[in-house]
């Protein structure tokens, strides 16, 4: 090998072996500021803010962590931003007010909903269109694509229905009733079983996926909280079934469920107007986004308790854990 050549591939493995490692990160989406919060897991503190499109608020990560999706709702659109250099790439069509989305294990489609026009919307990210409409009910909201990459959730506030799809002909095969205001939707890491929450209607739903029966609504009950503020909205389920931790809103805790026996463990006092969350990949941290009080709190899941409170943005809405590494 020439001199300068041996010379370069020196200089470029040095720089691969000095580079800081990417640490662990929560974004988390200020809806009233326009801005992405990112939180540095190890020290627990923002490290950065992002100024994005209108009204952020859904917000995920590309299956290899390269990119962020944004529903900047207000500006109609999906932003994609580069997760190392924290720049927007470009922006992406969405249909009208894009709220909530998932992303296909596909990595290339993205279902979304489309709140005023009561549509889930398929986006192409590789092709930057629309491919394809689908009618569902009044105020869609939550959005889940089971493991298998076969069905689609939405959910309908106004209806209160989770509409099953076909993601390879784009049609509604099944509805199921709901409790009132169906928020988020999530499926179990078997893809046998689909979790509903029903905000206003104060339960947590199960559905059996090949049956479509439901198994069990989970309540909630907290002493000197009146019933009405326990509002179930977005959860996280372990990868082992075991257990979801459910946002109560206006409650201002999160709910420890054991999905084995449905039954309610013990009760996180965290922010004003809890909403979404995130959890590290190992399942030992919650981060939880609290609109009122604008901050988040961070959960220790082995300790079982709450650890820190950390100030963000106007109103966090979504949050996204990005791994070591990625």
């Amino acid at each position: 090998m020439p001199m300068l050549a041996r010379t370069v591939s020196a200089i470029a493995l040095t720089a691969l072996m000095t580079a800081p490692a990417v640490a662990q990160e929560v974004w988390v989406s200020n809806e009233r500021d326009n801005t992405i919060s990112i939180i540095d897991v190890p020290s627990l503190e923002v490290i950065e803010t992002i100024q994005v499109g209108a009204r952020p608020r859904g917000l995920m990560f590309s299956h290899d962590y390269k990119v962020a999706y944004l529903c900047a709702s207000d500006d109609s659109t999906i932003q994609v931003i580069d997760t190392a250099t924290r720049e927007i790439l470009h922006n992406l069509p969405s249909g009208e007010n894009p709220e909530t989305f998932a992303l296909h294990p596909d990595n290339r489609h993205i279902y979304i909903s489309n709140e005023d026009d009561n549509i889930t919307s398929v986006l192409d990210v590789v092709d930057r269109r629309i491919v394809a409409q689908i009618p569902v009910g009044v105020e869609p909201e939550g959005k889940a694509i089971n493991h298998a990459g076969t069905i689609a959730i939405t959910t309908s506030e106004t209806t209160n229905m989770a509409h099953w799809i076909d993601t390879t002909t784009h049609e509604i095969f099944h509805n199921s009733l709901v409790g009132s205001r169906p928020r988020h939707a999530e499926f179990t890491s078997d893809d046998k079983r689909l979790v509903v929450s029903a905000e206003i209607g104060g339960g947590l739903h199960v559905f059996d996926t090949e049956t479509f029966e439901e198994l069990a609504e989970i309540r909630f009950e907290i002493p000197d909280v009146h019933a009405h503020d326990i509002q179930p909205v977005g959860f996280r389920l372990t990868d082992d079934m075991t257990r979801a931790y459910v946002a109560l809103g206006p409650a201002n805790r999160v709910a420890v469920v054991d999905m084995q026996n449905y039954e309610v463990l013990e009760y996180h006092l965290v922010g004003r107007r809890v909403w979404h969350m995130a959890m590290s990949d190992d399942e030992t941290k919650l981060f939880t986004t609290n609109g009122v009080s604008g901050d988040v709190t961070v959960i220790d899941l082995v300790r079982g308790e709450p650890v820190k409170t950390i100030k963000v943005g106007r109103f966090p809405w979504g949050a996204a854990y990005r791994p070591a590494g990625s």
